[in-house]
């Protein structure tokens, strides 16, 4: 209870969110779902600096603290889910793990686009997976955050935070209305690392298919923390070098000349960023 203006403001928004509840619009064949995650988000976004003032830098910095533990909770949650469902799990656990090499996908689309738009050093850190607390992590050992590579991870991780909840409710209720893929498989691919994207994206075809609810979740949240499991090493071994890799050639043909070499953060002398 350090900040108590945080916790009652935390608290005020979860009881708005909720009055509001679930809302439900038919897209198509499709259902969009808006959940009240997504409300306490955009209000604590108004709650800024940058808006209402009604908070400071400071109580944003103890706020980010919290993040991780307050996923803890959630994932707790979820880990109640996987656990009925554990022999469906183990037999769709191939595909589970196969998935992470869906983060290459973010390179290979991500490195040239961001290239094509201008940017530099910020590609790495912005392109080499969806960036979020762990990408963080591992970026800011080995560039730093203070950074070209920092800025560009931090830059995807906000975006993710404020976008990506709406866009991958949207995402699921579109594949699940006009595609072949099944209801499973689309909750495995929700689970890229985020609990808050896995959450959105799982509701939504929670909601277009009820009867198999406890089951999606189940298979979301499996994924989701099997992306935080082996998602990290992927990027540490796969997409990063690769990302450094297709980086330095997208840069010769848009500029003509090498990439300039950056030193990766010295072990030495941890709090210098490159």
């Amino acid at each position: 209870m350090k900040n108590w203006k945080n916790h009652l403001l935390v608290l005020i928004l979860v009881v708005v969110a909720e009055a509001i509840g679930v809302m439900k619009f038919k897209f198509g064949p499709g259902t969009i779902v808006l959940l009240p995650m997504l409300y306490a988000l955009i209000m604590g976004v108004f709650l800024s600096p940058k808006f209402l003032k009604v908070v400071n830098d400071k109580d944003m910095k103890d706020a980010g603290s919290l993040i991780t533990i307050s996923l803890m909770l959630l994932m707790a949650r979820y880990g109640t889910t996987i656990g009925p469902t554990l022999p469906t799990i183990i037999k769709s656990s191939p595909a589970l793990i196969l998935q992470e090499f869906g983060n290459l996908g973010t390179v290979f689309i991500g490195v040239p686009l961001a290239v094509m738009l201008g940017l530099k050093r910020e590609t790495i850190g912005a392109a080499h997976s969806i960036a979020r607390e762990p990408n963080i992590a591992l970026i800011s050992d080995i560039y730093g955050l203070d950074g070209e590579e920092g800025q560009g991870v931090m830059g995807v991780y906000i975006s993710g935070t404020v976008i990506g909840t709406v866009f991958f409710g949207l995402l699921a209720s579109f594949f699940a209305a006009y595609t072949p893929l099944h209801p499973y498989s689309l909750a495995m691919a929700s689970g890229v690392g985020s609990a808050s994207m896995m959450t959105a994206a799982v509701g939504s075809l929670s909601a277009m298919y009820p009867e198999m609810q406890e089951t999606l979740t189940a298979f979301g949240a499996a994924s989701n923390m099997l992306s935080g499991l082996d998602g990290l090493y992927m990027c540490l071994w796969l997409s990063l070098p690769a990302t450094e890799w297709l980086y330095k050639r997208c840069y010769r043909l848009k500029y003509g000349v090498e990439a300039p070499k950056v030193k990766q953060r010295s072990k030495s002398n941890p709090s210098k960023g490159v």
